[in-house]
């Protein structure tokens, strides 16, 4: 079975950049290894519909982004199956977001969408571009991460940490290649 982690969010604006930097983090700071599973991080911007045709090449798929709900608070953390996306959750506020779930709900219809689970966090919404992540987002990152390392430990996924690069650091040398 082969297992995507995509981030999805524009660096360029603070904490919209989360799911690209945690999707990062994690590659960086963890091995993964399991009998018969593969797993891949991917970086996916703001590609959108471009990642199509990534997105169908694997059975499962873990989108890690910013998005909206209602009665949410900065940091609020949420993990969900797509196809059970709570009625509260709005996927808008940044360029990027409606064309991901306008992506996802295409692949979908094509039948060919992976099982996919959503984790996200409600950004500190700003005007101006800066790398600067929120004290609030920094502190969400950590949850997710647990989250994300839960899931994958049930899915029959090891891991072993590595590194310890943190998300602050990740951010501010987002641009930059490595």
């Amino acid at each position: 079975m082969k297992f995507l982690v995509l981030g999805i969010g524009n660096i360029m604006f603070a904490d919209e950049g989360l799911g690209v930097h945690l999707c990062k983090q994690i590659q960086k700071n963890y091995s993964f290894s399991h009998p018969t599973s593969s797993i891949d991080f991917v970086d996916g911007g703001t590609l959108a519909l471009q990642l199509s045709t990534i997105i169908v090449q694997y059975d499962k798929m873990i989108v890690l982004d910013c998005i909206d709900a209602d009665d949410s608070k900065i940091g609020d953390v949420f993990f969900f199956p797509y196809e059970a996306m709570p009625k509260k959750i709005h996927w808008s506020g940044s360029a990027h977001e409606v064309e991901m779930l306008q992506t996802l709900q295409y692949i979908e219809l094509l039948g060919d969408l992976p099982q996919t689970q959503i984790l996200a966090c409600i950004p500190k919404r700003i005007e101006e571009m800066s790398f600067e992540l929120s004290d609030e987002i920094v502190k969400a990152a950590k949850i997710m991460v647990k989250i994300l390392l839960d899931f994958l430990s049930k899915e029959g996924f090891s891991y072993e940490k590595i590194a310890d690069y943190s998300l602050r650091e990740l951010a501010q040398n987002s641009y930059k290649i490595y």
